[in-house]
């Protein structure tokens, strides 16, 4: 099933009111055409916004387990970046933000300007969902599946509730990114075919 055709299913599936909550891939494709066609190069620049302070690139300083964690599932997408894209990013300790290499935005805005809007907005999407470019681009690429993106992008929620415990708001919050992130997984798949 194609994009269009996953648009008419979405369509169809609505009752005498129109739930815009319920269609995900049309939200999406508005915001492909309203937003980003006509203006593609505000979309990259906002991209490459989170690419500067990219969750993947900022690491905990302690606990150690937090540490080894990290670096064992986020270093390698970062490997990852800089052969696939030429994109070497910094990783720092701490949250404070620190400018990005200006080689690896290059080389990163190269690659978002080849991307039709529609892939624009899917991308846009999954980073906003997971707080990385990075994460949304393995996801976009096939790198990683829907799971492990959610796992990559909520890697210190997950740490924090194994030590302390999960609320129901919490929970419920980590559902609604699960979601999300399925969807937009079949947004993106379904825009590149």
């Amino acid at each position: 099933m194609g994009l269009a055709e996953a648009l008419a299913e979405e369509w169809r599936a609505q009752g005498e009111t129109i739930k815009p909550g319920s269609m995900p891939l049309t939200q999406l494709a508005n915001t492909a055409i309203d937003r980003i066609a006509p203006d593609p190069a505000a979309a990259i620049d906002e991209l490459l916004a989170y690419a500067g302070s990219d969750l993947v690139c900022y690491r905990a300083e302690t606990p150690l387990s937090l540490v080894q964690r990290q670096q064992d599932l986020w270093q390698p997408l970062l490997d990852w970046m800089a052969q696939r894209h030429d994109a070497l990013l910094a990783v720092h300790s701490g949250i404070m933000p620190r400018p990005q290499p200006a080689a690896a935005l290059a080389a990163l805005r190269r690659h978002l300007t080849r991307l039709s809007p529609l892939g624009l907005a899917g991308l846009m999407a999954a980073t906003q969902v997971c707080g990385s470019l990075v994460i949304a681009l393995a996801l976009a690429e096939g790198r990683v599946s829907p799971e492990e993106a959610f796992e990559l992008a909520q890697l210190d929620e997950t740490f924090q509730i194994e030590r302390w415990g999960e609320d129901a708001e919490a929970a419920a919050h980590r559902r609604t990114i699960r979601q999300d992130i399925l969807d937009l997984h079949r947004f993106l798949t379904l825009s590149a075919s």
